[in-house]
């Protein structure tokens, strides 16, 4: 009875503590009452007396007198901290403090306020941008003809250039009164999304102007004057940008740039003016081949102090016309057989006037954090994007195809297989649109959530590679067979571009995730980091001392908030709302109280040394971001009016990050520096164990019936996306023919269900006529079983080519480096392909191509 108490008390004070019933001193005082009075009524023995009475006198005494936790605990621990932590370079510093902190901080402390998110307004387009989607963007998507554009031309034709110029598709993110169509963020991102489930390459092609590049740090850094005179010509497209930051030397690493910058004087435009002499070799640079204005990143030197202050001045960025003498641009990168311009770009003693730094002479040495903050906004719109455009694409043309495809004469779609397979596309495109929304939510209020843009390209591009294996798979022969009549093949042989570009995704999850967020979102972290770093020992000691007794209330709050929201089951979790998806709120809760033990328990364990033990950050930047896109998905069903139909959607997509969630937790633990402190752990946070599952098959069944159908749910799910209905057009003909088997059906059933079916040798056509005569169906009957069987085929089918048919665009790999089709001139087909004689090489200086390649 007595052990039994004593348990009821403790669990009862743990759980005041968990849901901040009551603040520290409080606590300390209820607990030493309580302990007094179960010693005087004899409930302790001696042994555990003594034991109960050190464990809470010591912590009592030591945070609740100032002057012995100075003495103890903060000066030793400080000096512990100033002789481990490692020096932060200026790059670090920079790429740590940029952009804003948002939702994630809140999942991050382990107890999310429900309020803050579901007071969140996700986007919607306004009168201007749905117009313009409905219009324009459409109007391109009917134009475009991608086969043509990646195996004849390899680029966009001459009249989608044209229109994309006349429509202002480059300047989306221009204002108006620099005549751009100023959108926000969401408006930008559906534009992006629409054309990217049409044509990677036409997607991309709009999306670089309008992402990181000399438009958007223009907008933000530029003097008036450059504002003035670049952004109206880059809104119309009288300019084409590009921006040059990754080299041969400097991937992932860009701040180790080798590229130089040196103050010197020179002649330009008949004066003698202050400047830069340039020298650089640039490659992965998207519209390099056709810009006509270079954005570039390299390191400022002034060895004769010529500006009066430090001879290394840092990363610099500028704008450069690309006819300046010294530049060669026009060469082309062939990435995995997609058309969009990409290419190399160098420059040999290129001399620009300090006027051609963005910002002016003032903004030298300050072009990694321009970098940083303007990368922390704009990978949460563009790849993201293309992300969910891959995804809702896939959930709507395989969900049709594995409806129209027949075998066995069952639709494949209901194949358990191929049901999984369907349940993973449509729930993981929820989750990426969820993720997609959210952000945007954030970034049109004027946030520029670092971590949370970082989580989401990562994930959407990784989800991507996800949805689109999966479709292909259905898809079997119809999906590998390259021709102008396949929808998916492009999307799948272009996922490793987006997997690659704006910070690689190994290393954004192992590196940036968590490793940055830990630091922005820790809500002492900061501080302590700060307070070791000062000059001033009384206020280091002082700023010190306060941010480790919040710490340390933090850490304990954490550890009882995870032990009853564990012991119960979630149960005593707070949640808005009630019913199943109230409980996953609760699930949510609990996770975000674990994973706050486990990732501060590490942090204190290896200080500094985690910066190298990129596997636990990697593992801990999954569980972050699968509690982002639970967060998003939630908040995504509540905005649209919770629809019934959308529920094995919902639930689909919140088990499966709860799981995985729940299994990076997991990992980490395995995996526990301390191991006899991770088993512990273990048994704090999990104290009824690894309850959680994933998606079960039924639930999958209910998501992939949604997405072989026409429905409200499938309409929701892949909204945003070029949808015809055209027999002629590459995706309308799926559409077309699910409207027409679905009609025949009940009539093919019927037909089954009476033992009449064609024989082996017997036409289909005669085989109707018969039944037509037997009065064993209508002359209406027939032509709706005709039109399906007619629309299947076509659906079927895929393309085949004459031999020398593929000689020529997709030959490019078959032909020199130096050949014409690489520098973009049209090579004729031939029978047999001649054999192509190297081009001279250019030389270096001076090697201006400016036109744009054509086919």
């Amino acid at each position: 009875m007595n052990i039994l108490l004593l348990m009821a008390g403790v669990l009862a004070l743990f759980y005041a503590i968990a849901r901040q019933l009551t603040s520290f001193r409080n606590f300390a005082l209820i607990t030493g009452l309580f302990m007094l009075i179960y010693t005087l009524a004899g409930g302790f023995s001696f042994f555990w007396g003594i034991l109960f009475w050190v464990l809470y006198l010591l912590p009592a005494l030591l945070f609740g007198i100032q002057p012995l936790r100075e003495q103890i605990l903060s000066r030793p621990l400080l000096a512990r901290i100033r002789q481990i932590l490692p020096p932060m370079s200026d790059t670090e510093r920079d790429a740590i403090e940029a952009g804003s902190v948002w939702w994630e901080s809140e999942l991050f402390r382990g107890s999310p306020d429900w309020s803050i998110l579901r007071n969140y307004k996700l986007p919607a387009l306004n009168e201007t941008e749905r117009a313009f989607i409905e219009g324009p963007v459409k109007q391109l998507c009917a134009m475009i003809d991608d086969w043509d554009i990646t195996h004849n031309r390899m680029d966009l034709p001459p009249e989608i250039w044209d229109f994309m110029k006349q429509h202002r598709f480059f300047g989306m993110i221009i204002p108006k009164q620099y005549g751009g169509l100023e959108f926000s963020a969401m408006g930008h991102s559906s534009v992006v999304m629409m054309l990217s489930a049409r044509s990677i390459s036409a997607g991309v092609t709009v999306m670089v102007p309008n992402s990181l590049g000399p438009a958007e740090l223009l907008l933000h850094y530029g003097t008036e004057q450059q504002k003035d005179y670049y952004l109206p010509r880059l809104a119309d497209g009288r300019e084409i940008p590009c921006f040059a930051l990754t080299g041969p030397s400097a991937g992932s690493d860009a701040g180790a740039i080798p590229d130089t910058g040196v103050v010197c004087r020179a002649e330009y435009q008949g004066k003698q003016v202050l400047g830069l002499l340039l020298n650089w070799e640039k490659r992965y640079i998207t519209l390099g081949p056709v810009a006509t204005v270079l954005g570039l990143a390299f390191k400022a030197y002034d060895p004769d102090g010529l500006l009066g202050g430090e001879k290394e001045l840092g990363i610099t960025c500028a704008l450069i016309p690309a006819d300046t003498a010294g530049i060669s641009i026009g060469r082309r990168h062939f990435p995995l057989n997609a058309a969009f311009q990409n290419g190399p770009t160098n420059g040999i003693d290129v001399f620009i006037p300090l006027e051609f730094v963005i910002g002016g002479q003032a903004n030298i040495g300050k072009g990694w954090r321009m970098l940083v903050e303007s990368l922390s906004a704009g990978r949460g719109i563009s790849l993201p994007a293309v992300g969910v455009a891959a995804g809702k694409l896939s959930a709507r043309a395989t969900g049709a195809y594995a409806h129209i495809r027949k075998q066995f004469n069952t639709s494949i779609g209901k194949f358990e297989g191929v049901e999984e397979a369907l349940a993973r596309i449509g729930g993981l495109t929820y989750m990426m649109d969820a993720g997609r929304l959210l952000t945007l939510s954030a970034l049109d209020s004027g946030e520029k959530p670092s971590v949370v843009t970082a989580i989401l390209k990562y994930h959407n591009t990784e989800q991507m590679r996800q949805v689109v294996n999966d479709a292909m798979d259905i898809h079997g022969g119809r999906g590998i067979c390259m021709g102008p009549s396949n929808y998916l093949a492009r999307s799948f042989q272009t996922v490793p571009v987006g997997i690659t570009v704006e910070g690689a995704n190994i290393l954004t999850r192992t590196m940036i995730i968590f490793g940055q967020g830990a630091i922005r979102c820790h809500p002492y972290l900061m501080r302590e980091m700060e307070a070791a770093t000062m000059k001033d020992s009384a206020t280091a000691e002082r700023v010190f001392d306060q941010a480790i007794c919040g710490h340390a209330g933090f850490v304990f709050t954490n550890f009882c908030r995870a032990f009853v929201y564990g012991l119960s089951g979630s149960h005593l979790a707070p949640s808005p709302c009630d019913g199943r998806i109230g409980t996953y709120y609760k699930r949510l809760g609990q996770m975000s109280a674990a994973f706050a033990v486990c990732a501060d328990l590490v942090l204190m364990i290896l200080g500094g040394a985690f910066k190298r033990k990129e596997k636990l950050s990697g593992r801990f930047a999954d569980a972050l971001s699968y509690m982002f896109y639970a967060s998003a998905v939630l908040k995504k069903f509540e905005t649209d009016g919770q629809p019934r139909s959308d529920l094995p959607l919902v639930e689909w997509s919140a088990k499966h990050c709860l799981y995985q969630i729940q299994m990076a937790l997991d990992e980490i633990l395995r995996n526990f520096p301390v191991k006899w402190l991770g088993v512990f752990v273990r048994h704090t946070i999990f104290p009824l164990g690894l309850t959680l599952r994933p998606p079960n098959d039924f639930l999958g069944h209910r998501v992939a019936s949604l997405l072989i159908r026409p429905g409200e749910a499938r309409d929701r799910l892949t909204d945003g996306i070029y949808i015809s209905d055209d027999p002629e057009d590459i995706t309308g003909c799926l559409e077309d023919a699910l409207q027409k088997v679905i009609r025949a059906e009940p009539i093919e059933r019927r037909l089954r269900h009476q033992d009449l079916e064609p024989h082996g040798l017997e036409d289909y056509t005669q085989w109707l006529q018969a039944l037509r005569k037997a009065k064993q169906i209508t002359a209406e009957e027939i032509d709706i079983l005709q039109a399906a069987r007619s629309a299947t085929r076509k659906v079927v089918m895929v393309d085949d080519f004459a031999a020398d048919q593929l000689l020529t665009g997709s030959g490019i790999d078959k032909l020199p480096a130096e050949s014409a089709i690489v520098q973009g001139k049209k090579v004729l087909p031939k029978k047999v392909a001649p054999k192509k004689k190297a081009a001279p090489k250019k030389k270096a200086s001076k090697s201006v191509n400016k036109t744009r390649p054509k086919a």
